[in-house]
C-alpha cells in the first residue's frame, strides 16, 4: 500500500515489512496525507497474518523524520478544552498494533518524530543520527514528545533535550549511552541492521512475540496513560499564538514545525 509520502516494501518470505517515510525534499516531515497513510498502514498490519515484524525508517541520508510539515493546516475546534493533533494516531501502539516495530534512524530525528520513535520497540541508529526537540525554541510546549521520551530516557536527559530546544542535538553515541538507542552502526547501515533484527524476531512464533511486546509495554502503561491525559491542557496553555510562532521561525524551512 505504497503512496506518495510513504513507501511500503514487503518480504513475503520472512514476513518483514519496511515502512519508509518518503518525503526527502522535506526532510521526511509529515503532512496530513502521510499521517493518514501511517494510521492506515498500522491498522492494515493488525489484520495481516503475513506481517510479523516492521522496520520504520526515513528516505535519504539527512533525516529520519522532522515532525509535522510546517505547511500542514490543521483546523482546530473552538472549544478551549479540545485540540486536534494529527500526529496522535501515527504510531503503531496508538492503533493497537502489538507486532514488533524497529526504528532505523538514518539522520535527524526531532520534534514530532518522537511520536513514532516513542512507539517502536527499539531503535538502531547510524553514527550520524541526531536527536533534538525544538518546541521551546519556537514558543511551543513539548508535551507528547517529552512524555514519549520519558518512557525511554533518564529524567534529566529528557529535561535537557526538551528544554534546550535547538541549542543542542543529542548524538547517536550519547543516545546509545543513555539507552535511547540500542545499537549504533556505521553511516548507511541502520536499515540493514534493523532488518536483520526484524528477520530474527519474525522467525519466532508470532503469539509469543506479540505477547512479549504487550507485556513489555504493560510495565509502563499506567504512568504513560496518566501523563498523556495532561498533555492537551499543557499545550493549550503554553503554546504561543501561531503568528508569534511563525515569527520565531523567521521564515526558515518547514521541516521543524510541530503543531
Amino acid at each position: 500500500m505504497s503512496a506518495p509520502g510513504l513507501r511500503v516494501e514487503r518480504d513475503e518470505k520472512t514476513g518483514v515489512v519496511v515502512l519508509t517515510l518518503d518525503r526527502p525534499s522535506r526532510h521526511n516531515a509529515i503532512d496530513l496525507d502521510t499521517a493518514a497513510q501511517l494510521t492506515a498502514s498500522w491498522r492494515e498490519f493488525r489484520y495481516d497474518d503475513s506481517v510479523r515484524a516492521i522496520v520504520l525508517t526515513g528516505s535519504g541520508d539527512r533525516a529520519f523524520c522532522t515532525g509535522i510539515d510546517r505547511g500542514a493546516e490543521v483546523p482546530q475546534p473552538p472549544s478551549p478544552y479540545s485540540i486536534d493533533d494529527p500526529l496522535l494516531a501515527i504510531g503503531p501502539k496508538a492503533n493497537d498494533l502489538w507486532k514488533p516495530v524497529i526504528a532505523a534512524v538514518n539522520g535527524m530525528a526531532c520534534g514530532g518524530a518522537f511520536y513514532l520513535l516513542g512507539e517502536a520497540e527499539f531503535l538502531v541508529a547510524d553514527e550520524r543520527a541526531t536527536f533534538f526537540d525544538p518546541h521551546t525554541t519556537y514558543g511551543m510546549v513539548s508535551a507528547y514528545e517529552s512524555i514519549a521520551m520519558a518512557q525511554r530516557m533518564p529524567f534529566g536527559e529528557v529535561a535537557r533535550m526538551s528544554l534546550l530546544g535547538t541549542a543542542e542535538r543529542m548524538s547517536a553515541a550519547r543516545a546509545h549511552a543513555i539507552g535511547l538507542v540500542s545499537e549504533v552502526v556505521p553511516d548507511g547501515g541502520a536499515l540493514a541492521a534493523a532488518v536483520e533484527c526484524a528477520r530474527t524476531v519474525a522467525g519466532y512464533p508470532p503469539g509469543a512475540v506479540e505477547g512479549t511486546v504487550r507485556a513489555v509495554w504493560a510495565a509502563k502503561e499506567a504512568a504513560r496513560t496518566q501523563a498523556l491525559a495532561h498533555a492537551p491542557h499543557l499545550v493549550a496553555l503554553g503554546n504561543l499564538p501561531p503568528e508569534q510562532q511563525a515569527g520565531l521561525f523567521g521564515g526558515r524551512g518547514g521541516e521543524f514545525r510541530l503543531r
